[in-house]
């Protein structure tokens, strides 16, 4: 007999936990289920996460779950956790939306995306789909088709974006883990402004099959969830060549290990400076400085060349998703968010000299830094420039000038994805408005970050939403 389950007690389980009680038999994962659709029903409201509740499938996949632990078959390691995602993930049965009203029109999916796949073959539970940015262009989900997601700290105040319906779950204890994607800081930016942990792979580390692409060039799938284990575990099980992806890398390169073990002997910690502190607030950098510091961070560097790697990024992202777009760009450009409508028109019209300049610098810089990463094994930097701003805000002061809003709160995550590097988000253990760092490694060494985050979770500096090191 399992034991009751409150929708409002599965709002405070990490996912480790629910895997463990469903493996032994003490819960089952139909009872998770109801409970957490129960939760989703009463709590969505307030955050406007959900875009669709795949409920009818959600049981369906808990009930084969139960099956499994009756028959003695081992039923995954992610056994019947609930888990959403953002919406432009293929699910089978439902249209791809990718936060746009074009998209609406289209045909439902035939197909789960892969990481789904992979999600569902380890017994984790599909819950249904979430807001964002439309078409991934934007850091603060405020989606004029769909209406904006609010912050679970703060109704009034962003989530982030373009990732933020998948942090606002999280946050608001809907589920344990959601998935996103990142191209600018897409899932850095609201795991810092909603304080939840989320990864940001390598670039090419895991597969984007059945995701509906921004800038395929900068575009990676990752993760959001509640503290460190929950993060690694779904990480650990997402990885894996991926014959889908529409714009393979070669995973076949020489890999350290999966991205999660220990090596032996001290970190070598170091702040990034320079442009990042100038570019975040005293209370953004002063976080980010206070817990490098208690992990013992041997420098602060001034890494040369962000604010043009920033730049370049920008010229990339408008060049590649405007292309994308060119089509309807020209036969149906009422049906977008005026605002993004006109970004990618601007930059459907990028010159080609300029965006093959981009290309070359940015294989310049990829060079530098992974020449950083010779002294050291991970570089702590503030993840946003400022807490979670209002909803509707236009701008923000930063050290005594008005920057605009969306696209500024990429500041600090923008010149990171542009060449592909792995980065841990972690919610700093501040009182107010959460904040967040990012922890970032040399390319493949996912390893370094997790290992810094555990560190920083034992120690308190971090502030999981539930539990140390997940599974009781």
């Amino acid at each position: 007999m399992s034991d009751a389950i409150h929708c409002d007690a599965i709002g405070s389980c990490s996912a480790l936990t629910i895997a463990s009680r469903v493996r032994t038999g003490a819960w089952h994962a139909l009872d998770v289920v109801d409970a957490t659709l129960a939760r989703i029903e009463a709590a969505n409201a307030r955050v406007n996460a959900y875009t669709a509740v795949t409920a009818e499938r959600a049981r369906r996949e808990a009930q084969a779950v139960d099956a499994a632990v009756a028959a003695g078959r081992d039923p995954g390691p992610l056994a019947g956790v609930p888990y959403a995602v953002k919406n432009l993930f293929d699910v089978a049965g439902l249209v791809t939306l990718a936060g746009s009203r074009i998209n609406a029109d289209g045909a439902r999916a035939a197909s789960d995306a892969t990481v789904i796949s992979r999600m569902a073959a380890a017994g984790a539970v599909l819950t249904g789909t979430l807001n964002m940015d439309e078409y991934a262009y934007g850091f603060t989900t405020e989606n004029s088709h769909y209406g904006a997601t609010r912050n679970p700290h703060d109704p009034t105040r962003t989530a982030g974006g373009s990732s933020g319906g998948s942090a606002a779950a999280v946050a608001a204890g809907l589920v344990p883990l959601a998935l996103g994607t990142d191209t600018n800081g897409s899932m850095r930016v609201p795991a810092a402004l909603c304080g939840t942990y989320s990864i940001k792979p390598t670039y090419g580390r895991i597969g984007r099959g059945g995701t509906f692409p921004f800038v395929p060039s900068l575009d990676v799938v990752g993760m959001f969830s509640g503290n460190v284990d929950d993060l690694a575990a779904a990480y650990a099980l997402m990885q894996g060549p991926d014959p889908r992806d529409p714009f393979p890398r070669d995973l076949a390169l020489p890999l350290p290990d999966d991205g999660l073990g220990d090596e032996p002997g001290e970190l070598r910690i170091a702040l990034a400076g320079g442009y990042f502190r100038e570019h975040a607030d005293e209370a953004s950098w002063s976080a980010a400085r206070t817990f490098a510091d208690c992990l013992g961070a041997q420098a602060e560097i001034d890494i040369p060349l962000v604010a043009q790697a920033r730049a370049a990024a920008f010229i990339l992202t408008a060049a590649e998703g405007g292309e994308l777009h060119l089509d309807h760009l020209r036969s149906r450009p009422d049906d977008f968010d005026p605002l993004i409508r006109d970004r990618l028109i601007a930059g459907a019209l990028t010159p080609a000299a300029w965006v093959q300049r981009a290309r070359r610098f940015r294989r310049r810089f990829h060079r530098i830094m992974v020449a950083l990463f010779d002294d050291i094994d991970v570089l702590v930097a503030p993840a946003t420039p400022v807490a979670a701003p209002e909803l509707g805000q236009e701008t923000f002061k930063l050290r005594g000038r008005a920057l605009p809003l969306r696209p500024s709160l990429g500041l600090l995550t923008q010149p990171i994805s542009f060449v592909g590097l792995p980065v841990l988000t972690v919610p700093l253990a501040v009182p107010g408005l959460p904040l967040g760092a990012q922890l970032i490694a040399a390319p493949w060494r996912e390893d370094r970050c997790f290992r810094l985050a555990r560190s920083a979770e034992r120690l308190g500096l971090t502030r999981p939403l539930w539990g140390y090191r997940g599974a009781s």
